[in-house]
């Protein structure tokens, strides 16, 4: 088992970022969604019993992908910090 761990921000997006991924259906400044699954397809399939994902705009970011058979630190966020 895996955990899939997809992100987007556009805080910082402008117009002139046309081909600007957008993950969510629905408008986001950050959207995140995190799966549990044996592959990348199935992590996929999950999703697409939401319809709020475009899966084909997830394809486009690849996901941070952590591995159940050890120890890790699953995911940092930091939001705001300037140093």
């Amino acid at each position: 088992m895996k955990i899939f761990i997809w992100r987007h921000n556009k805080t910082y997006s402008s117009w002139s970022m046309f081909d600007e991924p957008n993950i969510y259906k629905k408008g986001y400044f950050t959207a995140e969604v995190i799966v549990a699954a044996e592959s990348f397809e199935q992590a996929l399939e999950l999703l697409k019993t939401e319809p709020v994902w475009d899966i084909e705009e997830l394809k486009r970011i690849e996901p941070e992908v952590v591995s159940l058979e050890r120890p890790a630190i699953i995911r940092r966020l930091i939001d705001g910090d300037r140093h």
